[in-house]
């Protein structure tokens, strides 16, 4: 599975963007997807997870401010975020799970470790 992860950019505060991650390989439907995020010198963090068409999860830092779908037509996840705020800058990547088939417990949309495959990153940077 490759995932390419897009839509980064330098936006004023309270302004928005969408991050994209498209992924080849492997159908996301069948996959549990994450976005994670990594500020300067700071450990790299869960900011959302779905899987298509049963679940979703956010941190509670962007809850409320942020939305994670999917296109299954074109293979790829989106992360739309609002109301962004300086402490938002960071490089998000994104992250696919093996097939959900091959879990036979309780997925954790927030360790890291649950996924194993990852994009490149794209940064985002929310000017004050």
């Amino acid at each position: 599975v490759q995932l390419q992860a897009s839509g980064g950019g330098l936006v004023q505060a309270g302004g928005s963007l969408r991050l994209s991650c498209a992924a080849s390989g492997r159908t996301l439907s069948s996959v549990y997807m994450g976005w994670f995020r990594q500020a300067p010198g700071k450990e790299r963090e869960f900011v959302a997870g779905i899987r298509r068409g049963v679940s979703t999860k956010y941190s509670d830092s962007v809850k409320g401010r942020s939305t994670i779908s999917g296109d299954n037509a074109k293979n790829t996840v989106y992360l739309q975020m609002n109301s962004l705020k300086p402490e938002d800058t960071a490089v998000y990547y994104c992250a696919a799970s093996r097939p959900v088939s091959a879990y036979t417990g309780t997925f954790s949309y927030t360790r890291e470790a649950q996924y194993d495959y990852w994009g490149q990153g794209t940064l985002v940077t929310v000017s004050s």
